[in-house]
């Protein structure tokens, strides 16, 4: 009997032990992250002009907790497009006082050239591309302020 309840007790922790395992998922707060009040996104950084001219293209997917953040080496007015872009994205351009001043929502992938330019008209910093339709749901609008952490 006492055997039974040994045996039973190891399997109870074995089961315990590879349930928190299997569900532990990593802290991704190491990873560079930008933030309006709750709602934050992990961020890939692109600060190159080569990354800057690839951004997504050719991605299938983008988690909706995930985004690709554009930092330009001075503030300007930096249009983009939607050439070789897959998916349909939320562009936010912001400026160095980390203030939301243009965004382009549900931008559409480009089928066929010539691609739209967005032209934010607006100097800024940072571009930050997420998912569709998440700035809106999260109330994410001009005059919004990001915070950073990178």
């Amino acid at each position: 009997m006492r055997k039974n309840l040994i045996i039973f007790s190891i399997i109870v922790l074995l089961i315990v032990f590879i349930g928190i395992f299997y569900l532990y998922k990593p802290n991704n707060s190491d990873l560079p992250r930008v933030c309006f009040n709750e709602t934050c996104f992990n961020v890939e950084i692109v600060d190159t002009e080569a990354e800057r001219a690839l951004g997504l293209m050719n991605r299938e997917r983008m988690n909706y907790d995930e985004g690709m953040l554009f930092i330009f080496e001075e503030s300007g007015n930096y249009p983009f497009w939607m050439k070789n872009t897959l998916i349909p994205l939320d562009m936010i351009w912001i400026n160095e006082k980390k203030e939301v001043v243009y965004i382009k929502r549900n931008a559409l992938p480009c089928k066929e050239d010539p691609c739209e330019i967005i032209d934010p008209n607006s100097n800024a910093l940072y571009v930050l591309e997420v998912n569709s339709g998440i700035s809106a749901q999260n109330n994410i609008a001009i005059g919004s302020i990001a915070k950073f952490d990178i």
